[in-house]
């Protein structure tokens, strides 16, 4: 199985080091001089890991990380920087690193942290998969029908539902049929345990 190492660095001599460096390693490899080029892609290829620069022009490392996070996507993410500040690292490891490496990194550092990471990915492909459908069915709500999704999920009646949000019983229903046809379920636990996969329990 083809391992991907996706490369986002707005330094082309960065990349071109790191590329030489994994391919010889065997890994096929994907960079990106733009961070906006790389998010503009339509998927990522698994198993596969993220090496980034934190400093860039548009969106930083944080921000790719971000909003592949809001995609679904669990791409163990290493970040790289020139500026290793205990507060970045402690953001990085809040943001989700798998690693957080400093500049310039030695290469057999840099190449047992990737081999880490992908073989993590490797192991969480299916549970990123079906994370990535159950992201896709919740951007597919409405403001408000997330919104009484976490009335539901906090496990509040029909009638508590729609006193909550200010409107009547009979359309709190038809909201709640629609959310959990939207989110392709036909129980409430069912959409309690996908709320929990999107991490929104700890929102309520």
């Amino acid at each position: 199985m083809s391992k991907t190492v996706y490369i986002v660095d707005d330094e082309e001599s960065v990349i071109a080091s790191l590329q030489n460096l994994l391919e010889a390693e065997g890994y096929a490899i994907s960079a990106f001089t733009s961070s906006s080029d790389f998010l503009s892609e339509a998927d990522y290829k698994t198993p596969g890991c993220l090496i980034t620069d934190l400093n860039m022009p548009g969106f930083d490392g944080f921000d790719v990380s971000e909003r592949l996070t809001e995609r679904g996507y669990s791409i163990p993410t290493i970040f790289l920087t020139g500026f290793g500040t205990i507060p970045i690292t402690v953001r990085a490891m809040k943001a989700g690193a798998f690693e957080f490496l400093t500049k310039p990194v030695m290469p057999d550092d840099l190449i047992k942290v990737v081999e880490d990471a992908l073989a993590l990915s490797e192991k969480s492909a299916t549970l990123s998969q079906e994370k990535r459908l159950v992201t896709a069915r919740y951007n597919s709500l409405t403001p408000r029908e997330k919104e009484l999704m976490k009335y539901i999920v906090r496990g509040l009646l029909n009638k508590q539902i729609a006193a909550e949000m200010g409107i009547s019983e009979i359309t709190a229903k038809v909201h709640k049929r629609r959310v959990l046809e939207k989110m392709m379920v036909r129980s409430v636990s069912e959409i309690v345990r996908m709320a929990e996969r999107l991490n929104l329990i700890q929102d309520n």
